[in-house]
């Protein structure tokens, strides 16, 4: 149990860096752009939310798996991505990240502008404008979009036994860890189950104080 919950800390982790620093930029774009073909973008990027996990996984089989589209090239490259922590990150990342980029998007498109404007005139940089002007003003935002990609990614199942399987130290988290102990030991799965609802209240509490920042 120990060895799921390290693998599931350490993946989760990755994969909030990686949404935060992917994720953050294409938020912003969306929030304060207008191009051709937004809608049709804005909607397979949301599109993860709402497929069952197990497609998600087959689709990434199909694109990273040993005969997928780009899985010949990758082993040739000498990398292997299906059943690894590498893929367990991936699944993460597909179901999750969308929850970040609508919060975030929502975030960036709640506040004028012209507040934006107003510090370039002052002789603000980009940088610093982003930085010291659009974070502060989105980030309850970003904190509730992180919290909850994060709770995503942790209890994410069906994308990953698929694509990265329960390899134990390697792949299985927590949620498969539970999955594995439910057919031998039921205690084990019982205590695991009771860590994640007390995690599960504790991440909405936060939502919920975030939420009321907010507003």
């Amino acid at each position: 149990m120990g060895d799921a919950l390290r693998v599931s800390l350490l993946t989760t982790g990755i994969t909030l860096l990686l949404t935060v620093g992917l994720v953050t930029p294409v938020a912003w774009l969306l929030a304060r752009t207008h191009f051709p073909g937004k809608a049709v973008l804005e909607t397979l990027l949301d599109l993860p939310i709402v497929l069952p996990p197990v497609v998600a996984g087959v689709g990434l089989l199909l694109a990273f798996g040993r005969n997928g589209l780009l899985g010949p090239p990758l082993e040739i490259a000498g990398i292997g991505i299906a059943f690894s922590p590498a893929a367990v990150v991936l699944a993460q990342l597909f179901t999750s990240a969308p929850f970040y980029l609508r919060t975030a998007r929502a975030g960036f498109a709640s506040f004028d502008p012209e507040v934006e404007a107003a510090a370039r005139t002052d002789g603000a940089g980009g940088w610093a404008v982003f930085r010291f002007v659009t974070l502060p003003l989105a980030f309850p935002f970003l904190l509730e979009g992180l919290v909850l990609t994060w709770a995503r990614a942790l209890g994410e199942f069906g994308a990953t036994i698929l694509f990265a399987g329960s390899l134990q130290g390697r792949t299985r988290t927590v949620t498969l860890a539970i999955y594995a102990a439910m057919e031998s030991d039921l205690g084990p799965a019982l205590v695991l189950s009771a860590v994640m609802v007390f995690v599960a209240f504790a991440l909405l509490l936060v939502v919920r104080v975030a939420a009321g920042r907010r507003g």
